[in-house]
């Protein structure tokens, strides 16, 4: 197996604070490796490392000559003033340098230079980049190729910056954080294309269904060291639990010595003066072992969500438009004591201004909400607050309350209360403004479920937060004794809080599904494989595929090539017989009799569709230059 990178005593600080030390690990062709830390442990400085951005305190990273390396970035970053198209060519390769000259002269209008690009596209078979880049876009939502980037949002930046890592084609990518800001579907998606490629993998993410179904090796940085795990993330948990039990009993084994040798210590300042110098620096290595800290692994947040009555809230007829894009339509829903409702939908569907609309932040077009006298709303925002980042930590929580009440009767100061979210005491003084994304949202956090809520509203609560914060949060949610409603992408976390699924499928249009995120999605592909698609879907998604297809070709006129041609032509072919294979199980399915493949018919079928809209893409592209 060929080595692509080795690192070697790879050591890094910030200031006098330590973030990873001695560090040694390799990545081999075929690994796809996740790692994993606390937010503000390094895990992003580490990749920055890596990939030469940053420089370290010393340690070496070596890479095989020639490997080709992509980095998708947590905020990536795009040329200004730039395009869409122009941002997802934004690559040193022969076929998107062709295609950007190409891009330039249509744009121009000069016929003598556009004719000079197309001879170059042919002769590089760049048309074929071309394509694959706007098929891979238009796959991942993106059909707008002449929008300035500046005026994208997060997750449209996110895809596009996914979608130009893609078409460098690496032997090596790195992603830092790929699910962020990016919808289920997606996704999913992404999922499935990082488990079946070939490429090698680097990548930090907290989505732990993401790590369990792409890597096959994770790697935790704890206490500036890393330790590595060879299996998904099933495996890592239970392997990391033994691990903490093996360094709970060595602490325990360290501090009983440790006081024997105190006691000695003590007792025999004369014989130390003399002999035993082994022993003494000895007792001095214990004192520093000793220190280890395991009490933040066993920390459980604990709230007192206030009263709330039988009379939770009510929506009568709510409607909300912006335009011609409506939100809701006629809703109604009466909500019930200790509800907890997930809220999934693509992205631009209008999640966030549900829950905006429910607490009185926007105003519906018609209809009302009928809110009981006891609820009290905690709000997490996707936006997170507007912290002074010239303060502490301390001094955000202190000036909110300086008595924290617990669901036990304990009362907390600031400090013991921060610590619970896992800010140690030298992080309480930070300024806010040295903080990382992920320990800002811990703080958003902790000020949302200090006021004591109880009818807690999340949105998107999962996009910064680590993995061990995730699993504090989730057993705080489990416990909770309130309403709840979650926006969030992260699947893992919707299966463990929420026991039914609003679905928001754009239009007004909206689906309440009793169970958890994966009930909801075992419902789908249950119902996928065994119902065709009606006519009026298979109609809307050729009416949205024609669109799609003449934004993507707007402006182009560039006739087919001699390949193309014969491509043109044996798609034809391909997609009758690909039409006949899918007619054949359809029957099979409605006709109701035994057969022994049905498993197997059941698995090809989504396979099936999804290779004729893929070959369908193609052909009508290819058509309309023909």
């Amino acid at each position: 197996m060929e080595t692509y990178l080795q690192i070697e005593g790879l050591t890094k600080s910030v200031g006098d604070r330590m973030l990873f030390a001695d560090l040694t690990f390799g990545i081999n062709e075929g690994d796809k490796i996740g790692i994993i830390a606390k937010n503000g442990t390094g895990k992003s400085t580490l990749l920055d490392v890596i990939a030469g951005r940053t420089d370290s305190d010393s340690g070496s990273v070596v890479w095989r000559r020639g490997l080709n390396v992509a980095y998708l970035e947590q905020e990536p970053q795009f040329p200004a003033g730039a395009t869409t198209i122009e941002a997802a060519l934004d690559s040193d390769s022969p076929e998107a340098m062709a295609v950007k000259d190409y891009e330039r002269a249509m744009a121009s209008h000069d016929n003598e230079a556009l004719a000079e690009a197309s001879h170059r596209m042919d002769s590089i078979g760049a048309w074929d980049y071309e394509d694959r880049l706007r098929q891979l876009l238009t796959r991942l939502h993106i059909d707008e190729f002449d929008k300035p980037v500046s005026q994208l949002s997060g997750g449209q930046r996110k895809r596009l910056a996914l979608a130009r890592e893609i078409m460098r084609e690496p032997d090596l990518i790195m992603l830092d954080e790929p699910t962020n800001h990016l919808d289920i579907e997606i996704i999913e998606w992404l999922e499935a294309y990082l488990k079946r490629s070939r490429m090698a993998i680097l990548m930090v993410t907290h989505d732990r269904y993401f790590l369990d179904r792409v890597c096959n090796r994770i790697i935790e940085l704890d206490r500036t060291s890393a330790y590595a795990y060879d299996g998904n993330y099933d495996y890592y948990l239970r392997r990391r639990a033994e691990r903490i039990e093996a360094m709970g009993a060595e602490l325990a084994r360290v501090k009983n010595t440790l006081r024997k040798e105190q006691d000695w210590m003590s007792r025999q300042p004369q014989a130390r003066a003399g002999k035993a110098k082994f022993r003494i620096d000895a007792f001095h290595d214990l004192k520093e072992r000793s220190k280890v800290n395991l009490e933040e692994r066993n920390i459980r947040l604990e709230g007192n969500a206030g009263y709330i009555g039988n009379k939770i809230f009510e929506a009568k007829g709510i409607c909300k438009s912006f335009g011609e894009k409506t939100i809701l339509q006629d809703f109604n829903y009466t909500f019930a004591r200790f509800d907890r409702m997930g809220i999934i939908g693509p992205n631009g569907v209008g999640k966030s201004t549900f829950i905006k609309l429910l607490q009185g932040i926007i105003a519906p077009d018609a209809g009302t909400w009928d809110i009981g006298t006891t609820v009290r709303f905690g709000y997490y925002s996707q936006q997170g607050i507007e912290f002074d980042d010239q303060k502490r930590v301390i001094d955000a929580v202190t000036e909110i309350a300086e008595d924290i009440q617990l669901s036990t009767g304990e009362s907390l100061a600031p400090m013991q209360y921060l610590q619970k979210f896992l800010f140690s005491v030298p992080d309480q003084q930070k300024y806010i403004h040295t903080l990382s994304g992920g320990e800002r949202c811990r703080l958003h956090l902790a000020t949302v479920l200090m006021r004591q809520p109880n009818f807690l509203i999340l949105d998107e609560p999962t996009n910064d937060l680590d993995i061990v914060t995730l699993g504090i949060l989730e057993e705080y949610l489990a416990s909770f004794k309130g309403c709840l409603i979650v926006i969030s992408h992260d699947r893992y976390f919707l299966d463990n809080i929420v026991d039914h699924i609003l679905v928001m499928e754009g239009d007004g249009q909206l689906r309440d599904f009793p169970g958890n995120y994966s009930d909801y999605r075992s419902y789908l592909e249950s119902n996928a494989s065994a119902v065709p698609e009606s006519k009026s879907t298979q109609a809307d998604k050729e009416s949205r595929r024609n669109d799609s297809e003449t934004t993507r070709r707007q402006g182009r006129q560039a006739k087919l090539t001699f390949k193309e041609r014969r491509e043109y032509e044996a798609l034809e072919a391909e997609l009758e017989a690909l039409n006949k294979e899918k007619e054949r199980l359809e029957n099979i399915f409605n006709s109701g009799a035994p057969d022994p493949d049905i498993d197997e018919h059941s698995r090809r079928y989504p396979e099936l569709l999804a290779e004729i809209d893929e070959k369908e893409m193609r052909w009508l592209e290819l058509d309309e230059r023909s």
